[in-house]
């Protein structure tokens, strides 16, 4: 059974998703992080593949982007060290968070197979149109037991929220704020109505909040109307202050959330 499906499956609620950028703020740390991160109980892993262009995120994830590619991390090399630390990560799920372009000049079959076969869990394609999704990639997300997981937004209508919970596999990123990623002291009123809305449809598929999530308001507030948080800005900051220490980044991240 997929990765995703045990954990979803055993951990209903209360569960905890870190991104980080491949390749930031060394290649040389990729394996170090995802120990660190599996050794500290991270529930669900998150790799971005670094992009020139990544419209979805914030300065901080920019940033980190420019230095994994100013580094030489690649989308076949992020692959190869997943391939590396698969095994010592346990049954910890592995999502592959990244645009379109990389993976359209990669081949998105090749892609699929690649994945499988390193222990890749689900994708992310941010910029994927869901009408593309329905046409080429549904048929391969299933044959390859891969799913692609798509977000929401406050302005996403409860007629394409539905439609997404009733095509792709998986779990819904709720995105939080129809804005980029980065980090937020709070949550706003209108927030907390999008969550509410959300979370009283019935949906079939799991949710998981993500964007703008950075102190123990914030982090509890998602962990009341979902199934759990996806933490990016602040780990990568967290990378940022201990460079050489994954470890202590990840200690930092959870004083920090309060965990």
């Amino acid at each position: 059974m997929n990765r995703l499906k045990c954990l979803f499956g055993k951990k209903k609620s209360d569960i905890l998703s870190v991104y980080f950028t491949a390749g930031y703020p060394s290649p040389d740390i990729f394996e170090d992080t995802i120990a660190a991160l599996v050794s500290r109980g991270i529930d669900m892993i998150e790799i971005g593949v670094p992009f020139s262009d990544p419209m979805a995120d914030g300065p901080t994830i920019q940033e980190s982007s420019a230095k994994a590619l100013e580094a030489g991390m690649t989308l076949e090399l992020l692959l190869s060290k997943v391939a590396n630390v698969r095994d010592k990560a346990g049954d910890t799920p592995f999502v592959l968070m990244g645009y379109l372009n990389p993976m359209l000049c990669y081949g998105i079959e090749k892609l699929f197979k690649r994945c499988k076969e390193v222990g890749i869990d689900a994708l992310i394609i941010p910029d994927l149109p869901f009408a593309e999704y329905e046409s080429v990639y549904k048929k391969l997300c299933r044959e390859y037991e891969i799913p692609m997981i798509m977000l929401i937004t406050p302005a996403t209508s409860d007629e394409r929220i539905r439609l997404i919970d009733h095509n792709c596999d998986g779990f819904i990123y709720m995105v939080s704020a129809a804005a980029t990623t980065g980090t937020r002291e709070r949550f706003e009123s209108q927030q907390i109505e999008y969550f509410k809305r959300v979370n009283a449809m019935g949906l079939e598929h799991e949710r998981l909040i993500g964007f703008g999530i950075s102190n123990p308001e914030t982090l509890n507030q998602a962990m009341s109307y979902s199934s759990g948080a996806i933490i990016g800005s602040l780990f990568i900051k967290c990378l940022k202050a201990s460079p050489d220490n994954p470890t202590e980044a990840v200690d930092n991240l959870l004083k920090t959330l309060g965990r």
